[in-house]
C-alpha cells in the first residue's frame, strides 16, 4: 500500500501516553507506520537533553537552564517506522536508552523551564503534519485537544521482563528485580511530580497491555481511530 493510500484525508494527532517500559515506542512507531504519518518520541527529546545537560541540570537557575536548553533544536525526518529524531541536525541514537539517562530525564522533566522549552518544540514539530506522539503528558498537556488519545499501562513486573528482553537483544544483562525496582521509582517520580504528572487524559482510552501483545494493542488503537475518522480530529 502506498503512503498516499495509507494517509488519512484529514490531519491526525494521535497521543500515546503511559509509564516507562509499557511499549509506547514500539506501538507508536507501528501506528504511525500504519497511518503513514510522522512518529514523535517526546521521551527521546527529554532523554537527549538530559544526556547533554548532564547530572544536576535540574538544580540550575531557570534562566541558565533555559539558555542551556536553547543550544539544541529538534527536527524530524522520514515517516512512520522510519521517522528519525534529529538534534541539531544529527540523528539521536541508542546512547540515550540507558537506565541512567532515563532517571536523569525523569528529573529534568519535573522542571517547568525544561517542559516549556520542549512543549514549544513538540508543538512546532506537530505543525509540520500529521503525527503519532508518545510520551507522558501528550494528551493532557501538549495536545489536549487531540481527538485520538490513548493511555497504555502494565504491571511493573511485566514491564521489567520486557525491558530485560530488550537489553538481552542488545547483548546486555540486568537483574529483573532491580529493573522492576527502577521502574517503580521512575513511576513514583513521574506520577507524583508537581508539574504535568503522569496520568490519563479524562477522554483517553486506557489500555492495560499486561496480557496483550504488540499486534493486539496496535489493532485496538487503529480500530478506535478508524471508528472516529469522520469526527473532527480536534475540538
Amino acid at each position: 500500500m502506498s503512503t498516499d493510500e495509507k494517509r488519512p484525508s484529514a490531519a491526525v494527532v494521535v497521543t500515546l501516553d503511559g509509564p516507562a517500559g509499557v511499549g509506547k515506542t514500539t506501538l507508536a512507531r507501528a501506528v504511525a507506520e500504519a497511518l503513514g504519518v510522522f512518529y514523535m518520541d517526546t521521551g527521546a527529546m527529554f532523554r537527549c537533553l538530559a544526556l547533554r545537560l548532564g547530572p544536576g541540570a535540574e538544580q540550575l537557575p531557570p534562566e541558565k537552564l533555559r539558555e542551556a536548553c536553547g543550544r539544541w533544536t529538534f527536527s524530524l525526518e522520514g515517516q512512520g517506522n522510519g521517522t528519525r529524531l534529529l538534534c541539531n541536525g544529527e540523528p539521536v541514537g541508542d546512547e540515550i536508552r540507558t537506565e541512567r539517562v532515563g532517571m536523569l530525564a525523569s528529573r529534568i522533566a519535573a522542571v517547568p523551564v525544561v517542559r516549556e522549552v520542549l512543549l514549544e518544540a513538540q508543538r512546532s514539530l506537530a505543525s509540520a503534519g500529521s503525527l503519532v506522539a508518545e510520551g507522558r503528558d501528550m494528551g493532557t498537556e501538549v495536545f489536549p485537544r487531540a481527538r485520538h488519545k490513548f493511555f497504555l499501562d502494565a504491571a511493573p513486573e511485566v514491564r521489567a521482563r520486557r525491558r530485560l528482553l530488550e537489553l538481552r537483544q542488545r547483548g546486555e544483562e540486568a537483574d529483573v528485580d532491580e529493573l522492576a525496582a527502577q521502574i517503580r521509582r521512575r513511576d513514583d517520580q513521574d506520577r507524583n511530580r508537581a508539574v504535568a504528572p503522569l496520568r490519563p487524559a479524562t477522554d483517553a482510552v486506557v489500555i492495560d497491555t499486561s496480557a496483550l501483545n504488540i499486534d493486539e494493542v496496535r489493532e485496538l488503537i487503529l480500530r478506535r481511530i478508524r471508528e472516529r475518522t469522520d469526527a473532527p480530529l480536534s475540538d
